[in-house]
């Protein structure tokens, strides 16, 4: 690790990513002495950090025990694992390991919307920044989404709530958040090269509940529940019928309905966002501010026009009767399973389903049985197209292909009127693309194209 600038030292910065800088800023604009380091060799614009941080010391290249054990705290960017060996040695030697949402926490004064889970925490988060501000109040979202955390506390004065999606990196470092209301959307596999398994993982995720007020509970998903007081304020929604007091699911007069035990609320015909895992993101969101004695029944008329978020089973056109999905953010098994079942129940025919990727070590045979029945054929493509294949052969037709654009051709030649072309990957992206962005960006111009009736290569 080599040494490019010298000064004093009270912290150490640990990453230069777009959570680190917003850390090293917020230090800065409270007189805070702190250094710098990366574990890139040389970091991207490093002579733009250099030049705004004058008076840190700025290490980079791998991590070392020595000079991390040197410090008394480690404000940690959720990119690196507090697991790494340099990190634990620093806390082993008394070095006080943090991240930006405890710094965010320390400072904060105002409500606090804590969202974590496995999926559909974008969706949840900024359906609930729309739903506050439609009810009149000044919010401020960010976090894991949108704007680091620390850059909201600049407008502290102007706010009322704040909104923060969560990851579970960024809970790895938070010790008491203090949230008025959070919750656990869901749990399912993710990040398994990062942790020793579903034990660890769930760990990291239900450090939201620390010092919480009052929390929303999945009833659907037991890996959700928090182990808080009985006493503790709680709403639960699923996707069954209401208890009273609860969100829930009831057919009524052959339309599905969101019900607040036996009062109806909306629709499920009256929303732009469909399937079933939407309906439960939306329930999920009327909970979170029914926390906060919020009216939800003045915030209908903005929960009718959400649309959804880009690259989450956005709807991208029809051709021939065939519908095209976009659920490029789904990165694990537990996304697509939520878009197969989301959308298998709600469409009269079959879903071509185009997964790969970069499977981050998971088990991909949770597939097989919501292939086996909404599924006319898995169309995989990329590093671990062989493996997700060989987890769903036996429950439906599989096809290998080399790349997402030679999946989606097959499935455009086979498809039928009624059925969905649906690019979920259930994998990261790096092996062909940027990021899932680039992906969706790139699904999206294949099915613009194909639409268009010109040739897709």
């Amino acid at each position: 690790m080599s040494q490019l600038i010298s000064t004093d030292y009270k912290r150490l910065i640990v990453g230069l990513g777009m959570t680190g800088l917003s850390a090293a800023r917020y230090c800065q604009s409270r007189g805070w002495a702190f250094d710098l380091c990366d574990s890139r060799d040389v970091p991207p614009g490093l002579d733009a950090v250099r030049s705004e941080f004058p008076q840190a010391i700025i290490y980079s290249g791998e991590l070392q025990a020595d000079v991390l054990s040197q410090y008394d705290e480690l404000i940690v960017s959720p990119g690196i694992a507090v697991s790494h060996p340099a990190i634990v040695a620093a806390r082993q030697a008394g070095a006080r390991i943090a991240g930006d949402i405890q710094l965010f926490a320390d400072a904060c004064n105002k409500p606090l919307i804590a969202i974590t889970g496995s999926n559909g925490k974008s969706t949840v988060t900024t359906l609930v920044g729309e739903l506050l501000a439609a009810a009149g109040k000044r919010v401020a979202v960010g976090g894991n989404i949108g704007v680091p955390a620390l850059d909201l506390l600049g407008s502290d004065a102007e706010t009322d709530i704040y909104v923060l999606e969560l990851s579970s990196f960024q809970l790895e470092t938070t010790e008491n958040l203090a949230a008025s209301a959070a919750v656990v959307l869901n749990m399912s596999e993710d990040h398994m090269d990062r942790y020793q398994g579903m034990a660890d993982y769930h760990q990291a995720k239900h450090r939201i509940f620390q010092q919480c007020r009052g929390v929303v509970v999945n009833r659907d998903d037991a890996l959700s529940q928090p182990l808080v007081s009985d006493k503790m304020p709680r709403l639960s929604f699923g996707l069954n019928k209401a208890d009273i007091g609860q969100f829930g699911l009831e057919r009524i007069d052959g339309e599905s309905w969101i019900m607040f035990g036996t009062e109806k609320i909306i629709a499920a015909s009256e929303l732009k966002i469909k399937g079933q895992h939407n309906l439960a993101n939306v329930m999920a969101a009327l909970a979170l501010i029914k926390l906060l004695s919020v009216d939800i029944t003045a915030v209908l008329p903005a929960l009718r026009e959400f649309a959804g978020l880009d690259h989450r089973c956005q709807w991208l056109g029809n051709k021939a009767g065939v519908d095209f999905y976009n659920d490029s953010k789904g990165t694990n098994v537990g996304s697509t399973l939520a878009a197969l079942y989301g959308l298998g129940p709600e469409i009269a025919g079959k879903i071509w389903l185009l997964a790969g990727g970069e499977g981050k070590g998971q088990d991909f045979s949770p597939l097989a049985s919501a292939c086996e029945q909404y599924a006319a054929e898995v169309l995989t493509f990329g590093a671990d197209a062989g493996t997700i294949a060989a987890a769903v052969s036996d429950a439906c037709p599989v096809s290998q292909q080399v790349t997402l654009a030679e999946a989606f051709t097959r499935a455009c030649t086979v498809a039928a009127a009624g059925d969905v072309i649906l690019l979920s990957p259930a994998c990261a992206s790096f092996d062909q693309f940027k990021n899932y962005v680039a992906r969706g960006e790139y699904f999206a111009q294949l099915v613009k194209t194909e639409i268009s009736n010109e040739v897709a290569l």
